[in-house]
């Protein structure tokens, strides 16, 4: 990037609901303020326009040509800057345009199912729309530069309470880096995405200097994995990570555990939010990320020619 080394970035933590007004609003308020306080690259949580049970996800859902995204480019615009709207719920209409095309290298502008889903585990029925856990990235002109969409379905049980992504959705298919408007590569994930260190590799090893992580992590993985996943991926890979996540409950019963931070390649988490909306500030010095690298060079010292492709593994 030119002139100084270092990026200020911001991550919003929100508490969104069904209430897509409600937490539009809550947006625009926390990007003013972190704009206001310096920042030139802004990253909102997962499903910041609309979190809930699947029916409040339908009804929440856009095209890429619809309200959300629209107001992503003009405030990045209005403020000059470059803004990952998180993720939305992406309606991906049959034999249409599913919205704008991105101008990033790598934004997957073709039609893949995906759909989100907290709540239970819905029902074949529920196959009516074709949704997308979907992160955009615009640049200060108010430009889509690159779309990527969830890779990793979030399958799990947690607390005794199961959770069946894939029930509803079908995985994206390309790993994603854009660029902001400084010429920093962001490397583009999303929540679960963070416990799959062969994503975070590839990103650095297509040039991610920055990976940028919208999240609406439960509660109990909050408190026990989250800060160990985020600083391990920084530290393995050598990147910024700058994980916004949500915080607070949900319609549908989820609950998220905020702590949404910035952690510098070395580890060292540079900021971190506490329980209640809000936002967090760091200035990323990429001189000293080129310095870590240089004296660390993990990334040259891989040996993927005796590494092997190991078998699938299934749960």
């Amino acid at each position: 990037m030119e002139g100084s080394a270092l990026l200020r970035v911001a991550a919003v933590q929100l508490n969104s609901t069904a209430d897509k007004a409600a937490n539009v609003a809550a947006a625009d308020r926390l990007t003013r303020a972190a704009a206001a306080d310096g920042a030139r690259l802004i990253v909102l949580p997962e499903k910041w326009s609309v979190l809930g049970g699947d029916e409040d996800l339908r009804r929440g859902s856009e095209t890429l040509d619809g309200p959300a995204v629209s107001w992503a480019c003009a405030i990045a615009q209005e403020l000059a800057i470059d803004l990952v709207a998180g993720s939305i719920v992406e309606l991906r209409q049959e034999g249409g345009a599913a919205g704008r095309r991105p101008a990033g290298r790598n934004g997957d502008s073709r039609r893949r199912r995906v759909s989100p889903g907290f709540g239970r585990a819905p029902r074949q029925s529920d196959r009516r729309e074709r949704l997308a856990n979907t992160s955009v990235h615009v640049d200060p002109h108010g430009e889509v530069r690159a779309v990527y969409r969830k890779l990793h379905m979030f399958d799990v049980e947690v607390a005794g309470r199961a959770y069946r992504e894939s029930a509803v959705t079908e995985p994206g298919d390309e790993v994603v880096v854009s660029t902001t408007s400084d010429g920093v590569e962001l490397g583009l994930s999303i929540c679960y995405d963070l416990r799959f260190p062969e994503l975070f590799r590839v990103l650095a090893l297509r040039g991610a200097r920055v990976v940028v992580l919208p999240s609406a992590f439960t509660l109990p993985t909050t408190r026990d994995h989250w800060e160990v996943l985020v600083r391990a991926r920084a530290i393995e890979n050598e990147v910024f990570v700058v994980a916004a996540n949500q915080v607070g409950p949900h319609p549908g019963g989820h609950r998220s555990g905020g702590r949404s931070m910035i952690v510098d390649p070395w580890g060292v988490v540079l900021a971190q939010a506490g329980d209640g909306e809000g936002f967090v500030v760091a200035d990323l010095d990429l001189a000293r990320q080129q310095e870590i690298r240089a004296q660390l060079p993990v990334l040259a010292h891989r040996r993927p020619q005796v590494y092997g492709r190991p078998e699938e593994v299934r749960a």
